[in-house]
Order: structure tokens, then C-alpha cells, then sequence
């Protein structure tokens, strides 16, 4: 416990230090600099933290737990996420790019609002901050678990988290988020392979069962993955992500390293959890309850050095990915709801606020952590049918906007909330239900103005 107090100790002073340093490089006090980096980001840290933004304690904790209770369909399900990702990035990437510098876009909303107009741009940040702080708390609730095993309480795992998060958000802004994400993105995959060189030692083999199973079904694996497919379109973190890049040439290395890392960093915690659960069935590991202990156990098993070294990178991957939430709904908040594009005091006030509720959220521990964030990728689906209006089929307007986001974010949770086995299916199919019924409508209005 007190081995892992000190270098928790060191790394929050340091990361304290990269923040302030960061924040004194920004080059100016304008939310385009606060947010955003000033669009000045090179491929390198952009691809690290686009990494370390979307692979967060989901991987360590989440995966690893999911791999060892289900089988060999955890890794085609996050696979999937990365197959998708990487061929939305190709497709939709540039575009994204282009858009938002040609008409300095610094919210990933305003990329909604452009078209269909303030009030859908204003729509879309509300849904975002209700969708986004489930998925903020799965982190804490990852790290915090970490943290009990070290002796530290629950409750104060989370106090920790949140004042790290709160503070290296308020002082860094991006580019202190940005740098931090690199080094311990570094950190997390440099210590992802030393995990599974011991574990392929120690257990001397895997059980990766069979696809479809009995948790695997084929409906199962489509109400999973669906969301998962489309987060780089319908997530703003990381949509966001894709404005910070310093030119066209470095979006395409970032594309590619993201793609090398997100493959490595899969397959390797994939293979944590097969070979633990290769241990409970020769009897070398004992049967873990609960998936997202999974973990635990096998840090108990670990020596203390790379024990502790574990533990950190969860840590690392929990805040980084919260901090560029965060500050990704602080700028929604800021510029789409409050439309301030003056300064940054009213976001900073929000990453204080937004903070406080995730650790409330956080306290709760209502799901494991893959659940909850799958359901918030669910609710985020109602924005996929606007992405497409506006690169293909160039249809929609004011009404369109509005209603297909509040429409089809309310109709996700309810159909969440009646625990359909596809309501990850119905929740897209009724997003672009809304989305027609929206074109129908402005379609008249533009008749009825014509007439």
C-alpha cells in the first residue's frame, strides 16, 4: 500500500507539473487555444491521444473481465470497434478536419449547428453531457477499484480521481489533457505487453471459448457492437480529437499509428483475460465473481513491481480519458448552450460542475463498467443520421436537426430502460425514423414558404 501511495503521490504531482507547463505553452487565453490546442497538434500526440482518450479503464478492467467470462466474442466485439473506427476515420476524417477549419469549430456541436441551426447545436450538448457522464463514471468507478486493492476506500478513490481530473483539466486545458494523454498512453501499452508476457508464463496457456456461445449470441453481439461501431462519428471526445491535428498530412499518420496501437493494445488485454481464464480451469487461478474484479486477482498474483505498475496504467487510462471528456463537455456547454466564444471562465466553472456529478454518478456503481459504456454510445447514436445528411444526403433542416437528436436520444434510453435484447437496433432505427420525419417536415415548410 505504501509503495503504491508514493508513486500515486509522484504521478499526481507530476502530471500537475506537465498541466501548468502545458498550460503556459498555450499560446494564447481564447477557448480555440483552451480547447482545441489551437489546431496546432502534430500527428504523434494526436494519435496517442486519440488513443488514450477512447481506451480507458474499459480495457484493463472491463475487457480483461469480459474476456475471461465470455470468450473469444469480447475481442471480435472490441475488434469490431476498431475495424469500424479505422474506416469512419478514413472516410469521414478529412471532412471532419476541413469543416472545422474553414469555419473555426471549436464544440464538436457546431458542426450540427452550421447546418441545422443554434438550437439543434444547443440539443446535441444537453444529450451529450446526460450520455457522456455515465461513461466518465465507468472510469472513476475502474480506477477506484484499483485503489481498493491497495487499501484505499471506495469513496476515496473517487475524491481522488475527481480532484485529478477536475484540476489538470482546469489548468492544462488540451494541451495539457493532450500531453499527459501521451506519456501515459506510452505507459499503458509499454505495461499491457509486459502483463501478458507474464501471463502467458505463468498460466502457460488460454481458453478463449467458442463464438457464438451462450453469452455470445449472434443477437447479443449485434446489441453490443452496433454502438460500438459508430463511436468515432457519434462520440464528441473524439470527434473533437479531429480538429486539434496541424494539417491533412498528419491525420493520416495519426490514423494509421491509432490503428497499430488500438490492435496491439486489444489483442494484448484480450489475452490477460483468456489466460486467467485458462488458469481458473487448471486450477492455478482461483474462479473470480464479479468480471470487473477480474483484475484484482490477477494483480494478487503479480509480483509488486509490475503489480504496481498495472495499477498505474489503469489509473492513467481512467483519468486520461475522463479529462478529455470533461473538457469536451465544457466546451459544449460553453459555446453551444451558454454560446459564450468570448473566454474560457464559464467552461472552467463547468469542469468543476460536470466533475462533481461523475464522482456523484461514480459513488452509485450501477453497472459494470462495458455496460455503461456501451449505453452511452446507444444514446449517442442520434447523431449518426445527421453526420450522413450533411456529408451525403444533404436533405435536412432546422427541424430535422432537433428533432432527430432529442427524438432519438429519448427513444435509446426508454428502449434501453425495457431491456430489449436489440434495442441497441431499434434505438439507430428509431434515430433515423425521426431524422425522415424531420426532412418531411422541413420539406413542407420550404413548400409552404415557396407557395
Amino acid at each position: 500500500m505504501a509503495e503504491f501511495i508514493i508513486l500515486l503521490s509522484i504521478y499526481a504531482v507530476a502530471g500537475t507539473g506537465i498541466a501548468v507547463y502545458a498550460g503556459r505553452q498555450r499560446g494564447g487565453s481564447d477557448q480555440e487555444s483552451y480547447f482545441i490546442g489551437g489546431r496546432g497538434m502534430g500527428w504523434l500526440v494526436s494519435a496517442l491521444t486519440y488513443a488514450a482518450t477512447t481506451y480507458s479503464s474499459f480495457m484493463m478492467v472491463g475487457l480483461v473481465g469480459l474476456s475471461y467470462s465470455t470468450g473469444v466474442g469480447a475481442m471480435l466485439f472490441e475488434m469490431t470497434y476498431l475495424v469500424a473506427t479505422v474506416i469512419l476515420l478514413s472516410i469521414y476524417g478529412k471532412k471532419i478536419w476541413q469543416m472545422s477549419k474553414e469555419n473555426s469549430l471549436v464544440s464538436p456541436m457546431e458542426i450540427f449547428s452550421l447546418r441545422y441551426g443554434k438550437l439543434t447545436g444547443g440539443v446535441g450538448a444537453a444529450i451529450s453531457v446526460i450520455a457522456l457522464v455515465p461513461y466518465t463514471a465507468a472510469q472513476v468507478i475502474g480506477l477506484s477499484i484499483i485503489f481498493q486493492n491497495f487499501g484505499i476506500s471506495y469513496g476515496a478513490g473517487v475524491a481522488i480521481a475527481a480532484v485529478l481530473i477536475c484540476i489538470w483539466s482546469l489548468v492544462g486545458g488540451l494541451r495539457g489533457v493532450a500531453l499527459t494523454d501521451a506519456i501515459q498512453g506510452l505507459f499503458m501499452l509499454a505495461v499491457a505487453i509486459i502483463a501478458v508476457l507474464w501471463a502467458n508464463k505463468h498460466f502457460s496457456g488460454v481458453e478463449m471459448s467458442t463464438f457464438p456461445n451462450k453469452v455470445w449470441t449472434p443477437v447479443f453481439f449485434i446489441n453490443m457492437t452496433l454502438p460500438w461501431a459508430f463511436f468515432a462519428l457519434t462520440n464528441p471526445q473524439v470527434v473533437q480529437r479531429l480538429f486539434i491535428i496541424k494539417d491533412k498530412q498528419g491525420l493520416r499518420k495519426m490514423i494509421v499509428l491509432f490503428a497499430v496501437i488500438g490492435a496491439a493494445y486489444t489483442i494484448i488485454t484480450c489475452l490477460i483475460g483468456f489466460s486467467a481464464k485458462y488458469g481458473t480451469l487448471s486450477g492455478t487461478f482461483a474462479e473470480i465473481q464479479g468480471r470487473d474484479n477480474v483484475i484484482l486477482g490477477l494483480l494478487g498474483l503479480m509480483g509488486k513491481g509490475l503489480g504496481l505498475a498495472i495499477a498505474l496504467s489503469i489509473v492513467f487510462a481512467s483519468i486520461s480519458t475522463s479529462n478529455s471528456i470533461i473538457l469536451t463537455l465544457s466546451s459544449m456547454v460553453t459555446r453551444d448552450l451558454a454560446r459564450n466564444k468570448n473566454n474560457v471562465w464559464f467552461g472552467r466553472i463547468f469542469i468543476v460542475v460536470i466533475t462533481a456529478v461523475v464522482a456523484l454518478f461514480a459513488l452509485r456503481k450501477t453497472s459494470y463498467i462495458v455496460e455503461l459504456s456501451v449505453s452511452t454510445s446507444r444514446i449517442l447514436m442520434c447523431f449518426l443520421p445527421l453526420f450522413l445528411d450533411i456529408f451525403h444526403f444533404k436533405k435536412g433542416g432546422k427541424v430535422t436537426g432537433v428533432i432527430t437528436i432529442f427524438g432519438g436520444a429519448v427513444s435509446a434510453i426508454i428502449l434501453s430502460k425495457m431491456g430489449l435484447s436489440l434495442s441497441s437496433v431499434y434505438s439507430l432505427a428509431a434515430a433515423f425514423v425521426f431524422y425522415f420525419i424531420g426532412v418531411f417536415i422541413d420539406s413542407r415548410n420550404k413548400s409552404a414558404i415557396k407557395a
